[in-house]
């Protein structure tokens, strides 16, 4: 799937990342279509970009529905849009929990619903899925954040399937702990002991060739950290084990959730 010229679609262009996807999208001739929550934000990065904005809040059925009929036409759905959702499950209330669970999950999954079904008559087009590490692996005062990650990956690598013989690609691309920009950036947290991060640029790498290449599954993490996660996704009891012993990955994560507190 070529980039350039066609039209994309870019949920949660407002956070570091999406911003850095944005740029590099504009750069490759992309017709962009941004999206976000915030009116005051999406706007001056679609004048910036030369991009159309439209402003709905994905944890709305009907904003998702809206947004799906105002980007008609889209041959690059990017699914990058998510809350952080970490923390214990006990501190969620229900409307949180429901929350997160449509922006992370519900929300991509309605999207390729709506946006497919052209992809697929015009036999061309891509779907791509921001997900996480965290779909691989669970750690813990995570459970929320892991199940919408490991719905995610569930679902990309099942709808690819579905959709191979209608000529239309869908990917899933996964970062590790990404530094200056995106969720964990912004809390300020440092990864465990021995994980080294990696940068919005080699996310947006990774996203590029996973159109570009009709990767399945693009894992955007140091080598350290594929390894433990694929370990990790096999054998979960062992896997725990290990982080209990360890307590890095704990203490990271706790960072992240007073981070996440602070900001409610």
């Amino acid at each position: 799937m070529r980039i350039n010229g066609s039209t994309v679609l870019l949920t949660g262009v407002t956070g570091g990342i999406g911003t850095a996807l944005a740029a590099e999208l504009s750069r490759r001739g992309a017709r962009l279509i941004l999206t976000g929550r915030r009116r005051d934000a999406v706007e001056p990065l679609a004048e910036e970009y030369g991009a159309r904005a439209v402003v709905a809040d994905l944890a709305d059925p009907e904003d998702v529905e809206r947004l799906a009929a105002e980007a008609a036409g889209t041959e690059i759905l990017l699914a990058n849009a998510a809350l952080p959702s970490s923390g214990e499950l006990l501190d969620y209330s229900p409307d949180q929990i429901d929350r997160a669970l449509a922006v992370n999950l519900r929300a991509p999954a309605m999207l390729a619903r709506l946006l497919a079904p052209a992809m697929v008559e015009a036999r061309r087009g891509h779907l791509v899925f921001v997900g996480s590490i965290s779909g691989k692996t669970a750690t813990k005062h995570s459970a929320l954040y892991n199940a919408t990650k490991f719905g995610l990956r569930g679902f990309a690598l099942g709808l690819r399937q579905d959709l191979h013989e209608h000529g239309v690609g869908v990917s899933l691309v996964q970062p590790g702990f990404v530094r200056e920009a995106g969720m964990f950036a912004a809390t300020g947290a440092e990864p465990p002991a021995g994980m080294r991060t990696v940068s919005p640029r080699q996310v947006v790498a990774g996203v590029v060739r996973a159109v570009e290449r009709n990767r399945a599954e693009v894992n955007v993490a140091p080598p350290e950290m594929r390894i433990l996660s694929a370990i990790g996704g096999q054998f979960p009891g062992f896997s725990e084990r290990v982080q209990r012993r360890s307590g890095g990955a704990d203490r990271t994560v706790r960072r992240i959730v007073a981070a996440q507190r602070d900001s409610r």
